[in-house]
């Protein structure tokens, strides 16, 4: 598969994609949408694939959406902006569903659909120097689609704050509001990157990543007791797969087990 705006490698079981329109700052445009959401396909359906990584090359992460396709998109019909808005929904909520860990290793600025990606990912690793925010407020636009996601990762009155004064906050006080998992030195990005998702790799059931971030993803739109019945149907299910029975045996034999 050929990728123009993108590029995607394999090895050792993870599969990182990179953002690659540096000069453009790696904003976003349908062209990107579509090769990213072929590219976090192909890693879905890649059995020698355990964890992904999504990254960008040059100075920012993500900026957003592209000037040239904001200016597009004032000239678009409702039904063409609609289409075009649900090619990102359906991005985002591939990543956030996807079988399979999704890491942000994110090296630079990270702004409103940038951030959006960011928010999808199950974890994600940011340099102190890198801001991260949803300025769509200020350009007259709306936060709807990562207003979704952001509510239930960091609570209504976080997410409040963030979308509406569409200003940009450091790592560090979005490590706080749990919107990122951690602020890493950027010396030290990219081998601890590597360090977390060969542990997921090495040491965690696929399986069990994947039942487990599914039950997350679902658990909240379900009341408590229907919330702990399909915990429990989960609980049973996972007792009777083969990896299940491969870990057991192994701490019981006090073997040390490589997934």
């Amino acid at each position: 598969m050929k990728f123009f705006l993108l590029q995607y490698e394999v090895a050792f079981r993870i599969a990182t994609i990179t953002l690659n329109r540096p000069d453009k700052r790696n904003a976003l445009n349908g062209a990107m949408v579509a090769e990213l959401r072929q590219a976090f396909a192909a890693a879905a359906a890649d059995e020698d694939v355990k964890v992904i990584v999504l990254k960008g090359n040059g100075e920012a992460f993500c900026a957003g959406a592209d000037l040239d396709y904001l200016q597009q998109l004032q000239q678009n019909t409702y039904e063409e902006n609609l289409a075009d808005s649900k090619e990102l929904m359906q991005l985002f909520k591939e990543i956030y569903q996807l079988d399979k860990v999704v890491i942000a290793q994110v090296e630079g600025h990270a702004v409103a659909g940038g951030c959006g990606l960011v928010t999808v990912c199950d974890l994600s690793y940011v340099v102190p120097e890198a801001m991260l925010g949803y300025t769509e407020v200020k350009i007259g636009f709306v936060p709807a689609l990562v207003a979704v996601f952001l509510v239930r990762k960091i609570g209504e009155g976080r997410a409040r704050e963030l979308l509406l004064t569409g200003r940009l906050v450091t790592a560090e006080k979005a490590a706080r509001d749990g919107l990122i998992t951690a602020v890493v030195p950027a010396a030290e990005i990219t081998a601890h990157v590597a360090k977390v998702a060969t542990s997921l790799c090495n040491e965690a059931s696929g399986n069990s990543l994947k039942v487990t971030k599914k039950l997350i993803g679902t658990v909240l739109d379900l009341p408590m007791k229907n919330g702990l019945e399909h915990a429990a149907e989960l609980n049973a299910a996972t007792r009777g797969h083969e990896d299940c029975k491969r870990g057991i045996a192994a701490f019981l034999n006090k073997e040390k087990l490589v997934w």
